[in-house]
């Protein structure tokens, strides 16, 4: 049997990684500067990481949800504390295409709705509706272009005012920072005007924080730089530093029932444990202030790069564009320099994502060989 080629491969084959490092089966070192799309967030192979799924492993993996989890709550517990988010309910599943796909049925439940307003360049998963509420029409196949969906320009209030007043919709989901897109945001005004609509209207506000939460963006939600506050929250990437987790924070005043949300393997032993363990480090290593620091240091150096048109961003979820496609600066950078890096669906942006606990030392790396690359 053969794979599936849906991949375009680079021909790098790791074979083991620690902190920002990671090396190939010919013994190439490279420095990881995108983490496996944002979802390294406290380095590879951390030691207390590694300890606490080694320890979990030695007692229990995994059993289904229909038994007690203390780590679900413990989970829950830290998560709530260092996010500023106790008005949450805590739902966990395994990824971010299933993280929006249970908060977009979780909207559809609350109002009685199905319409979704969506952004352009958007990209929320490649499942049923996470897909169909995702800017990208080669991926979204007819069977999801059944989904009512309304795609708007960001920042556009009066369209944006225009659509929801029609009565029908049920959700409005935004990233803060768009991934995928290109890390553009919505300005503050927007984004508080929206949730202004959006109670006004009764309709559930869901913030995608998959890529830029955990502290990505420099605050433990990216929405949180715009003082606002969502009816749901879906999260999952830098959740586990590469175990597979993914949850939605749901606000209190949406209430539960038995059988309305459910998951196999979401909120696994292993999964919480990892989790739990990236919560530790980013509050024992204050990653979140480091992250601040780390960004405004990878700034100052990337304004003396004369190419790099725009700095988009914020932390260290990150985009350099140039006023040309990024394809082949990509592999040189892989290829001649051993340095992994990020695309978008902009073709001029490069994404830079790394653990959140990078050193100056790295971005220096980075913008030597960036400079050579350009050259």
């Amino acid at each position: 049997m053969k794979l599936f080629d849906v991949y375009p491969l680079y021909d790098v084959t790791p074979v083991s990684a620690t902190g920002s490092k990671v090396i190939d089966d010919k013994g190439k070192e490279y420095l990881d500067l995108y983490g496996g799309h944002a979802v390294i967030s406290i380095g590879h192979s951390h030691p207390h990481y590694v300890k606490r799924i080694h320890t979990q492993l030695d007692q229990i993996g995994f059993y289904s949800n229909a038994v007690k989890n203390p780590l679900q709550g413990q989970l829950a517990s830290k998560l709530g504390q260092l996010s500023d988010c106790d008005d949450y309910q805590l739902f966990l599943c395994n990824s971010g295409a299933e993280a929006n796909e249970n908060a977009l049925k979780l909207a559809s439940f609350k109002t009685g709705k199905s319409r979704v307003i969506a952004f352009n360049n958007g990209f929320h998963g490649r499942t049923s509706a996470a897909v169909a509420v995702t800017d990208n029409s080669a991926i979204n196949a007819p069977l999801n272009q059944q989904q009512k969906v309304s795609f708007l320009a960001l920042n556009d209030l009066g369209v944006f005012t225009n659509e929801i007043k029609k009565g029908d919709v049920c959700a409005v989901i935004i990233e803060a920072i768009q991934g995928v897109g290109g890390l553009d945001e919505p300005t503050t005004n927007f984004f508080q005007n929206i949730a202004k609509l959006c109670k006004e209207n009764e309709v559930m506000l869901i913030a995608d924080e998959v890529q830029a939460g955990f502290g990505r963006s420099g605050k433990f939600f990216a929405f949180q730089h715009h003082k606002i506050q969502p009816d749901i929250i879906s999260i999952a990437k830098g959740m586990g530093n590469g175990f597979p987790i993914g949850g939605v924070l749901i606000h209190k005043k949406i209430k539960a029932s038995y059988g309305m949300l459910g998951t196999t393997f979401g909120g696994n032993h292993l999964a919480c444990a990892a989790s739990l363990a990236v919560l530790e480090v980013i509050e024992k290593e204050n990653l979140i202030q480091h992250t601040k620091d780390i960004s405004a240091y990878f700034k100052e150096k990337a304004v003396s790069i004369p190419s790099v048109k725009r700095i988009k961003g914020r932390g260290l979820m990150l985009g350099l564009e140039f006023d040309f496609e990024v394809a082949e600066l990509r592999k040189k950078l892989i290829y001649d320099h051993h340095i992994f890096t990020g695309g978008a669906k902009n073709k001029k942006v490069l994404r830079i994502l790394p653990a959140l606990n990078i050193d100056e030392t790295a971005i220096d790396t980075f913008f030597i060989a960036l400079q050579k690359a350009l050259a």
